[in-house]
Order: C-alpha cells, then sequence, then structure tokens
C-alpha cells in the first residue's frame, strides 16, 4: 500500500504556485493571514449585492445541529419488506440498471418518506441518512440495484461520472470510493478517493450527492459535512476580502480532459438573490485539488498557477469548515443524501484491515422538481454530468476502478 511518505516523485506544478499543497497546512496558513492582514490593503466590503449574513435552516455549527435536527431515518421492518418486493419486481422484468426508476422500483409508503427527504435536502438542513439497509443480506448487485432504487425516489436524474467503460463510450452512473493503491500504480492516482488519506472539505459535481456504505474501515474514515452558509457568513463578518476573492474568476485546472482546453475560468463562490417563490440562495462550488493537484495529478505546469489571495482562501474554507463540522458514524448500509451547493464534505484518514475494508459506492443526483438554479458560469460542467445521458448508456460497475477523470493518465486524454 503507497502512502505519502512512501510515493516516488512526481512532477511539480506551475512556476509561481504559491506553498500549497492538498493537504492543508495549519502553520502555512497562518503565516500567509499574518502577511495579508499586516500588508493591509485588503477589501472592507462585500462584493455588491452579497449579503453580510445568511438566515436559513441552511446555517448550522456541527458541533449543535444534531441536538436539534434529526439527521437520520432508520428503515423499519416494514420498509425493508418493501424494498424486498421491489427488488424481487425489478430482477423479473429483467431489464438493465439504466432502466430503474420510481415506477420500476415502486415503495408506495416509503415514498412519502423519501420525498420529504428531499425536500429536507433542498430547502431544510441540506443532508440525510438512511441506515438500516442489510447489507450483507444481498449480492453486491443487489445492493446497488436497491441504492440505485431508493435514490430514484430521493432525486431521480442521475448524472455520469465517466464517458468510458472498459475503453468504449458509456454513461457511467457509479463510482467506487475505495483504496486501491495496493494494486496500482500511485502515478496512476489522481484524487484521495482511492487512497486511505485524509480528503479535505470540497464539493463534488451535481444538486444531490448520494454515498452507500456497502463496508466501513478497520479504523477511521469518518465522514464529515460542513455547512457552506455558516463558512461563508464567518468569512463575510471577518474578511470580506476573501469573499470578493472567492467571487471572482479562479482557473480550474481541466487536467487535460479531451476535448477541453487546458483550464477554464470561473468564480467559486455564487449568489443568487431571492425571485420569484426561490429564496435567496448562495453556492459555492469547487475541489481543492483543481488547484493544488494530487499525487499523479499535479496541477498543470503550462497553466497560471493561484494567487496569494486565493491560496488563503483556499485554505480559510477548509479551516473554517473544519471548525463547524459535523462528524457522522457512517455504518455499513448508511445512504448518505446531501445538498452538493450548500454543504462541504470531508473524510478522516482510514486504515483497512483483510477483514473490514471501506468501500462506498457514490450516485451525483439532481432533482428537476426541487432543483436549485445552476449559476451560468456552472453550466457547462453541469452539462458534462447531467446532459444527453441516457438508459441505455448508463453502466453501474460492480467492482471499483479509478475515474479517467481522477487518473494521472488524465494528461494523456481522459474525459471528465
Amino acid at each position: 500500500m503507497a502512502t505519502a511518505a512512501t510515493l516516488p516523485t512526481f512532477a511539480a506544478g506551475p512556476v509561481g504556485q504559491p506553498d500549497i499543497a492538498y493537504a492543508p497546512n495549519w502553520d502555512t496558513y497562518q503565516a500567509r493571514v499574518k502577511r495579508h492582514v499586516d500588508g493591509g490593503k485588503l477589501a472592507k466590503a462585500l462584493p455588491e449585492g452579497f449579503p453580510t449574513k445568511l438566515q436559513s435552516d441552511l446555517v448550522w455549527d456541527g458541533a449543535t445541529v444534531t441536538d436539534k435536527y434529526q439527521w437520520w431515518y432508520r428503515l423499519t421492518e416494514s420498509d425493508i419488506a418493501e424494498i424486498n418486493d421491489a427488488l424481487k419486481q425489478w430482477k423479473a422484468l429483467g431489464k438493465p440498471l439504466g432502466e430503474l426508476t420510481q415506477d420500476a422500483f415502486p415503495l408506495p409508503k416509503l415514498h412519502p418518506i423519501l420525498r420529504d427527504i428531499a425536500r429536507e435536502i433542498h430547502n431544510g438542513h441540506g443532508f440525510k441518512v438512511v441506515r438500516g439497509i442489510p447489507v450483507e443480506k444481498y449480492s453486491r448487485e443487489e445492493n446497488i440495484i436497491i441504492y440505485a432504487g431508493l435514490a430514484s425516489h430521493v432525486a431521480p436524474t442521475r448524472g455520469r461520472q465517466d464517458n468510458a467503460y472498459h475503453g468504449k463510450p458509456a454513461d457511467v452512473a457509479l463510482a467506487h470510493i475505495k483504496d486501491l493503491t495496493a494494486t496500482i500504480d500511485p502515478h496512476k492516482i489522481g484524487a484521495p478517493a482511492y487512497t486511505t488519506e485524509k480528503q479535505v472539505f470540497h464539493t463534488d459535481v451535481g444538486d444531490v450527492i448520494a454515498l452507500f456504505a456497502l463496508s466501513e474501515a478497520a479504523e477511521g474514515g469518518e465522514s464529515y459535512l460542513a455547512s457552506s452558509w455558516q463558512v461563508y457568513n464567518e468569512l463575510a463578518a471577518t474578511r470580506p476580502d476573501l469573499i470578493k476573492t472567492l467571487a471572482e474568476p479562479w482557473d480550474n485546472d481541466e487536467f487535460g480532459k479531451r476535448g477541453k482546453p487546458g483550464y477554464s475560468a470561473r468564480p467559486l463562490l455564487y449568489h443568487q438573490p431571492s425571485q420569484g417563490d426561490a429564496p435567496e440562495r448562495l453556492i459555492i462550488q469547487y475541489a481543492r485539488r483543481s488547484f493544488t493537484g494530487y499525487w499523479g495529478l499535479p496541477r498543470s505546469a503550462d497553466i497560471p498557477p493561484i494567487t496569494e489571495a486565493q491560496a488563503e482562501a483556499l485554505d480559510a474554507l477548509h479551516f473554517t469548515a473544519e471548525k463547524n463540522a459535523v462528524a457522522l458514524e457512517f455504518q455499513a448500509g448508511d445512504i448518505q443524501f446531501v445538498n452538493n451547493l450548500s454543504i462541504f464534505h470531508a473524510r478522516g484518514s482510514f486504515k483497512d484491515s483483510p477483514e473490514k475494508q471501506r468501500h462506498l459506492v457514490r450516485l451525483w443526483l439532481r432533482d428537476e422538481e426541487l432543483a436549485w438554479k445552476t449559476p451560468k458560469p456552472l453550466h457547462g460542467l453541469w452539462d458534462r454530468v447531467f446532459g444527453g445521458v441516457t438508459a441505455g448508456n448508463q453502466v453501474f460497475p460492480l467492482e471499483p476502478a479509478v475515474r479517467s477523470a481522477s487518473s494521472g493518465e488524465a494528461k494523456n486524454g481522459a474525459v471528465e
């Protein structure tokens, strides 16, 4: 198993890149804060139209949120029986999994509960865990069917997480999150999802992220969530200059994805004023590794380095989220649904054993009925995930593999 201490040396990023790595360093961050604050000339006002403080159930502190909010729903025996009936009915149809819908996986009594969860994710606290699936009683394929079936009642539209499967075009709807360092060259790993390392606070792509725990780690691997609206409120009150930095265009490394230029410029932070029935909303969309690189996928050398202000903003997002995060005990049989537009997620480092190996599967989802308006600069990214996905082209791999967009081979023409 490869570790940070045993990894071979990887290529450096662009000339002029600040002293910042994927793993945040508190001392480096504090030194950078001191330089900027002591240097003065920091913006004192928020960008025009941005709120001084957000008021919503989506604003919460991890230290108290679980005292005020029941963040889990435990499946009852009746629910499990209904799921088993739906599974049996679906298998009798003999259809490919891409055709699985609410109607094809009927849950008449559980459906209203799952729709309440969907509303909670979009307009409430932004997260909910459905727990109690007896994963040990089902095959890998049956667990994935149940997962996709339940998820279809929460957010029916599945996005693609890769464009190819076994070298052929496909809408790969399911991704595995598992340590693969024992079997894969670390030069071919460009994301912490395939290692045992800590995963820093970030967002994925899509409106709703669903993670299903097939099995737990022997030690560690905690799931952390943090309200990005809480993070915004703290930074808006103390460092409006960082809010201004986050709302300006950043050069996102595209890591050589096929058909894409070297990088694309877009903000990390978006404000949407209230309009009609839609309330005021704030969206932060970013992955730290797009600006720092990771293992076999370093930040490209031929694109502009990030600025010192951007480096500080990245660390500010992580450390403020970490301070306000809630740690959820992720158990085998849990499905975690998260509003990807209002919540950051992270993971603690972990250790596996021959008997216990952390293994999650992920879906990127959207519910057209409840969906937030997608900011215009994100349309291209959202289209790469949701545009043109068809039932016939959807693939649900049963075994883990590194997504091409997260591979060190991505610079040789991999896709999103």
